[in-house]
């Protein structure tokens, strides 16, 4: 998939989930799968998790997130 076609399965409402970005069609937050993802849970214990998502729901938070990051810098620790 492309990163245009990735992105479309975000959603962005702000009636669902007080307007957090979602998978489509779900109200499972795409910062939620960043998170289970950084705290070292795998792909498939997150489909495991939520049996409505699919792989390339994943794959859409990560471009999403991508996204993100382009636009915002946060300070981190630095020499840590």
């Amino acid at each position: 998939m492309t990163r245009e076609e990735l992105l479309q399965r975000i959603s962005i409402d702000p009636n669902i989930c007080f307007g957090k970005a979602c998978i489509r069609g779900t109200r499972i937050w795409v910062a939620l799968i960043i998170e289970h993802l950084a705290s070292g849970m795998s792909e498939a214990e997150i489909l495991a998790e939520y049996p409505q998502l699919d792989p390339q729901d994943i794959q859409a938070a990560l471009a999403y997130a991508a996204e993100l990051t382009r636009e915002r810098i946060l300070p981190t620790a630095v020499g840590t």
